[in-house]
C-alpha cells in the first residue's frame, strides 16, 4: 500500500509540471492576426456628429443635387493594423448584372451618364493612413449641366495592393421622375418540383425601382397556382434589365396553363405579361403509345391467323369460289363431252 500511495503522488507531480508551463504558455501567446484575404482597414460614409445624428452610422451615400452643381461629402477610412496603410481612392459605375447582382466598374469618362467621372478627391486621391488610426477624406461630385434628371448609380472605390472596398453611392439629380418599368420574356421551364416561372424585368423610367412581383396560373379546371404580392430581390436601375426565376414546385402533373406576371413599384410602376404552357408527362404518354401500338399489331395478327383458317380459301387460278351465282355450295355445270362420255 505505501507503494501504491507513493506511486499515486508521483504521477500527480508529474501531471502537474506537464499540465502547468502549457497553460502558462496558453495565456501568453500573442494575438492571432487577421486573415489574409481581409484588407486589414475599412472604408465607409464619415459620421456626422454626436449631437446632430447619434450613432452616425452611415450605410450608403446618398447626394441630390441640381445640374451644374457640386455636391460634397466625407469618406471615413480606418486602419485596424499596426502598420501604415496606402490606399488609393477613385469614382466607379454601378450597373445591374443579367442575375440582379449590383457591381461597379471603372468610370466611363466621357460616357453618358457615367457617374463615376462625376466624382474627385483633390490631393486626397492617395491617402497614407498611420497604424491604429481613422483618416477622415472629403471629396466632392460635379454634376455636368447636361445630365439627365433621375438616378445616377455610382459607388466609391478604395484600394489597397489588389484589394477593394466599395461604398455605395446614391446620387440623384434633380428634376422631373418617371417610374415605369415593362415585364417580358414569361416562360415556363422545367417539370415537376424543378419547374419555374422564368421572366425579364426592364427599367423604362429614370429612378431606381424596388419591384413586387405576383404570379397566377390558370388551367382548364382553374386556378392552380397563385403568389404574391411580394418583393423581388433586386434593385433595378434605370435603363437596366435583369432575368430572373421563380421556383413552381407545385406545377401540374397533366394540364394547359396560362401564367401570368404582374410587376409593381414604388411610383405608380406596374406592368403585366404572360404565357402558355402544357404540361404532358411524356413518359407516361409513350409507354401509353408503345402500349397502343403492340395492341393494335396483337389484333392484327389474331385476325391474320383467323382468316387463313377459313375454308372458303381463294382457288389458285384465281376463279371466284362456289358455282357460278358466287354462293357457297353450288357447284358449275360439267361440260357435255363428260356426261355423255362419248366424244364430239
Amino acid at each position: 500500500m505505501p507503494v501504491l500511495h507513493t506511486l499515486r503522488r508521483a504521477a500527480r507531480r508529474l501531471l502537474f509540471l506537464l499540465v502547468l508551463p502549457a497553460a502558462a504558455a496558453l495565456h501568453t501567446l500573442p494575438a492571432a492576426p487577421a486573415a489574409a484575404d481581409e484588407p486589414g482597414w475599412t472604408a465607409e460614409p464619415a459620421a456626422g456628429t454626436a449631437a446632430a445624428r447619434p450613432g452616425g452610422a452611415r450605410p450608403y451615400f446618398y447626394l441630390e443635387g441640381a445640374p451644374a452643381t457640386v455636391l460634397e461629402d466625407r469618406l471615413a477610412l480606418t486602419n485596424t493594423t499596426d502598420q501604415e496603410r496606402t490606399v488609393t481612392l477613385r469614382g466607379a459605375d454601378a450597373y445591374d448584372t443579367a442575375d440582379g447582382a449590383l457591381p461597379a466598374r471603372p468610370a466611363a469618362s466621357g460616357a453618358p451618364g457615367g457617374a463615376g467621372s462625376w466624382f474627385s478627391f483633390g490631393a486626397g486621391a492617395t491617402v497614407k493612413i498611420p497604424p491604429r488610426t481613422r483618416a477622415v477624406v472629403p471629396f466632392t461630385v460635379t454634376v455636368p449641366p447636361a445630365s439627365p434628371p433621375g438616378d445616377h448609380p455610382a459607388a466609391l472605390i478604395a484600394a489597397e495592393a489588389g484589394r477593394e472596398v466599395g461604398v455605395r453611392v446614391h446620387l440623384r439629380v434633380s428634376g422631373p421622375s418617371l417610374a415605369a418599368l415593362t415585364v417580358e420574356d414569361v416562360s415556363v421551364r422545367g417539370r415537376g418540383g424543378a419547374a419555374v416561372v422564368a421572366y425579364t424585368l426592364v427599367n423604362r423610367g429614370n429612378v431606381a425601382l424596388a419591384p413586387e412581383l405576383g404570379i397566377r396560373a390558370d388551367g382548364v379546371l382553374g386556378e392552380v397556382m397563385g403568389l404574391g404580392p411580394r418583393a423581388v430581390p433586386v434593385e433595378l436601375l434605370p435603363g437596366r434589365r435583369v432575368e430572373l426565376t421563380e421556383p413552381w414546385p407545385g406545377a401540374p402533373v397533366l394540364d394547359r396553363v396560362r401564367v401570368t406576371v404582374t410587376v409593381t413599384a414604388p411610383g405608380g410602376a406596374r406592368a403585366v405579361a404572360g404565357a402558355s404552357a402544357w404540361f404532358v408527362p411524356w413518359r407516361a404518354a409513350g409507354w401509353t403509345g408503345l402500349g397502343l401500338l403492340a395492341l393494335g399489331g396483337t389484333a392484327r395478327a389474331a385476325l391474320f391467323l383467323v382468316r387463313g383458317r377459313s375454308p372458303w380459301r381463294r382457288p389458285a387460278d384465281g376463279a371466284a369460289p362456289g358455282g357460278p351465282s358466287g354462293k357457297p355450295g353450288a357447284t358449275s355445270p360439267a361440260p357435255e363431252h363428260e356426261l355423255t362420255g362419248a366424244s364430239r
